[in-house]
């Protein structure tokens, strides 16, 4: 007898478990973050390049992610004009920089790629959300940097950048 209860007893729990939880009242996600209630619309200009080092596609494909990014975790309808939000900006700095030196040489033993971004956001319905702001994110290699390599990096460090901008825009973090 003592068997079968103690056998019963981690299935009770479960049981107990996913019912309280399934009555709970508060839906917790991580899509839309605190858009405004009226909010509806959003445009996102193009970032132009202005770093002194350009990689020639990262204009395009920063602008396109971040377009993405709101596509898929918002509920607005992107527009070219006159939009309830709206972000424009600059990417400012592409640098390639030592972040390691080698023991006994002054060869790089590790490589960081950093991009950074300005961004001006203006949001029509509640406009003490706007702000301008420098984000900054980067990526450590070792040994020279193949274009491939480059590209990868690119594209993970754009995924942290719209990640940024996104939460700081509509999740308040």
């Amino acid at each position: 007898m003592n068997k079968v209860k103690s056998s019963l007893l981690p299935v009770f729990m479960t049981m107990i478990l996913l019912l309280s939880v399934t009555s709970c009242g508060v839906k917790y996600g991580f899509t839309g973050g605190s858009i405004p209630e009226g909010m509806k619309t959003v445009s996102v200009l193009y970032f132009e390049n202005i770093a002194s080092m350009v990689y020639p596609t990262l204009s395009q494909n920063f602008t396109e992610a971040l377009k993405q990014r709101i596509r898929n975790q918002s509920r607005l309808s992107q527009v070219n004009d006159n939009a309830d939000a709206t972000f424009e900006g600059f990417i400012t700095d592409y640098s390639i920089t030592p972040a390691a030196v080698e023991a006994g040489t002054d060869r790089a033993a590790l490589n960081r790629l950093s991009i950074t971004i300005k961004v001006n956001y203006h949001n029509k319905i509640v406009e003490k959300d706007n702000f301008e702001q420098a984000f900054t994110r980067f990526k450590d290699f070792s040994g020279q940097l193949q274009a491939a390599q480059e590209e990868t990096l690119n594209r993970e460090i754009i995924q942290m950048l719209t990640e940024d901008v996104y939460n700081k825009a509509f999740a308040n973090w």
